[in-house]
């Protein structure tokens, strides 16, 4: 099973596999066309509350992850975990983020949650 994080901005590349957003929202500035994205599942990304809660200020990475790890649980986002760790098993995925820091966003969370 390969699964690599990448920044969306980056232009993609051969080895990129299948290459799945994992942001919940549209990457800004980015036209879809030219992110060569093909699968986008928004459920699996994410809450906006859990997004606006690590963004506020000091919450560290690691209550983020712990509290993120969680919330794949819920069905429909299960069911999406299944369906890309099935990719992987087929094949390399690349998890896209347009996060800064992709060492440090819930794209390595979830690549680690896929890689269990």
């Amino acid at each position: 099973m390969s699964v690599r994080v990448r920044r969306v901005y980056e232009p993609p590349e051969p080895d990129d596999g299948v290459r799945v957003l994992v942001d919940r929202l549209w990457p800004r500035g980015l036209k879809k066309d030219a992110a060569h994205v093909d699968e986008w599942p928004k459920p699996l990304t994410p809450s906006t509350e859990l997004r606006h809660w690590y963004h506020a200020g000091e919450q560290s990475y690691e209550e983020f992850g712990r509290r993120y790890e969680a919330e794949p649980a819920a069905p429909e986002a299960a069911e999406l975990l299944d369906h890309v760790r099935e990719l992987a098993g087929k094949g390399t995925v690349t998890l896209l983020t347009a996060a800064k820091s992709p060492e440090q966003s819930h794209a390595l969370v979830l690549a680690r949650l896929l890689q269990a």
